[in-house]
C-alpha cells in the first residue's frame, strides 16, 4: 500500500505540474482551454485519492510525521479555497465593469459580451492555475517529509 501511495503522490506532482504549466501558458496567451479543465479535474481527483490512501495508511498504523500529514492534507484545502475564488470570479469581473448582474451583460453588443466572458474565464483559469502550482509545491514538501 505504501508503494501505491508513493506512485499516486508522484502522479499528484506530475499532473498538477502539467496543469499549472498548461494553464499558465493559456492564461498568458488569453486563450481558453478545455484540456486545462480536464487536466485540473483529473489532478484534483488524484489529490483526493492520494489523501484517501494516506488516511488508509494512517488507519493501518503507519504513522507519518505530522509535517507530512499537514503537507498531504493542505492540497485539499487549497483546492477548496481555489474553487470558492473561481466561483466568485464572475461577480468580481462584473462588479469591476459596473454590472449588477449577468443579465446586463446580455444587453451589450456581442463583441463586448465576449470580452466580459473572456475576462471571467481568464480569471478562473488564473486562479486554478495558481492552485495547481501551489499543490505541486505542497506535494513535493510532503514527499520530502515522508517517514
Amino acid at each position: 500500500m505504501k508503494d501505491v501511495h508513493i506512485v499516486v503522490g508522484s502522479a499528484v506532482i506530475a499532473l498538477n505540474a502539467a496543469t499549472g504549466m498548461w494553464g499558465g501558458w493559456r492564461w498568458w496567451r488569453v486563450e481558453p482551454s478545455r484540456l486545462f479543465w480536464r487536466l485540473l479535474r483529473t489532478s484534483q481527483a488524484v489529490v483526493l485519492i492520494e489523501a484517501a490512501l494516506g488516511g488508509i495508511l494512517e488507519a493501518e498504523g503507519h504513522k507519518a510525521p505530522s509535517l507530512h500529514l499537514l503537507y498531504g492534507l493542505l492540497p485539499l484545502a487549497v483546492s477548496f479555497v481555489a474553487e470558492q475564488l473561481r466561483i466568485s470570479s464572475a461577480e468580481a469581473i462584473l462588479a469591476t465593469r459596473g454590472f449588477e448582474s449577468a443579465a446586463e451583460v446580455g444587453q451589450l453588443p456581442e463583441e463586448e459580451q465576449q470580452s466580459v466572458v473572456l475576462s471571467i474565464v481568464r480569471r478562473e483559469l488564473g486562479v486554478m492555475t495558481l492552485s495547481a502550482l501551489v499543490i505541486v509545491v505542497l506535494a513535493i514538501r510532503a514527499a520530502g517529509t515522508a517517514g
